[in-house]
């Protein structure tokens, strides 16, 4: 790989354009017009304190000397959140190369299973997502909203393929746009985790020839880790609802995430989820990984 071009390399200029002088706290006067979105790379190796050339070899892939030091001075003037950082970490300082193995298929534990069907009786929708975002459970209430990953064929069970090249989900977000750009960060993240994935490497090539969205989310290189957050959808049976989330990170398998779905009580969006449970026949809950994972 071009040096320049180097995951590394890529990260850093993506971050540093996006953060301004202003934003950066940076308020001398700039002198003659400025020519680059967002940081000089001379302004960002003062507030990082580290000379500019240093800092033009590291961000040019030709120096992979950067201590955990520097590179939390850098993420602390790029304004980096935690996953991020810890991107950045990641990047300058990948893992030994190693002889390739077909890496094991992830298994759901049976007490998570359990779990879900807990959550299932309380009327919320949860769903586990591994690897590359692959769809490796859902009770059957996440099933009624979001899509019936277990109709799928194994290989095409994945959240960024169902946001992406799904029409459904298009319609099914209220703020499509956002979930995109959300879901191209999550798997920027996990290719950061795992840059030796054959399967995350040919799922990323795919998105990209079928999806303009997703060529221009993923170059913007940013990460995100979801934990806490809100999600709107526009349901197709159900009309109008509002969910706050969870994700917790089972323990079994730190590449493997519980998603929990809420609504408050009494409101109009726990009304729709009553509606949707008992609409239908049950879909089920997954009781296969996703192939390849």
């Amino acid at each position: 790989m071009d040096r320049d071009h180097s995951p590394l390399a890529q990260f850093l200029r993506s971050a540093r354009s996006r953060l301004g002088p202003e934003e950066a706290g940076i308020e001398e006067p700039v002198l003659g017009r400025r020519r680059v979105s967002g940081l000089r790379r001379e302004e960002l190796a003062r507030l990082a304190g580290v000379s500019v050339d240093y800092y033009t070899r590291l961000e040019q892939g030709r120096s992979r000397s950067a201590s955990p030091e520097v590179l939390d001075a850098l993420a602390t003037a790029l304004r980096l959140d935690d996953a991020e950082r810890e991107h950045l970490h990641v990047l300058a300082r990948p893992a030994p190369a190693r002889r390739r193995r077909r890496p094991r298929p992830q298994r759901v534990h049976p007490a998570t299973w359990r779990l879900l069907e807990v959550f299932e009786g309380a009327r919320r929708p949860a769903f586990v997502l591994g690897r590359r975002l692959d769809v490796l459970a859902h009770n059957r209430l996440a099933g009624r909203l979001i899509a019936d990953f277990r109709a799928l064929p194994a290989a095409e069970r994945n959240q960024a393929r169902f946001v992406f090249l799904d029409p459904h989900a298009r319609e099914l977000y209220a703020n499509w746009a956002a979930v995109a750009a959300d879901t191209a960060a999550m798997l920027r993240r996990d290719a950061g985790r795992h840059p030796e994935d054959p399967a995350l490497s040919a799922l990323v090539g795919d998105l990209s020839v079928r999806s303009e969205a997703f060529r221009r989310y993923w170059s913007d290189n940013k990460v995100y880790q979801r934990t806490t957050g809100s999600k709107e959808y526009h349901h197709p049976l159900v009309g109008d609802l509002t969910v706050t989330y969870q994700a917790l990170i089972l323990a079994d398998d730190p590449d493997q995430t519980l998603f929990v779905y809420d609504v408050e009580p009494g409101s109009p969006s726990e009304m729709a989820l009553r509606l949707l449970a008992q609409w239908s026949e049950p879909v089920g809950v997954l009781s296969r990984p996703s192939v390849g994972s």
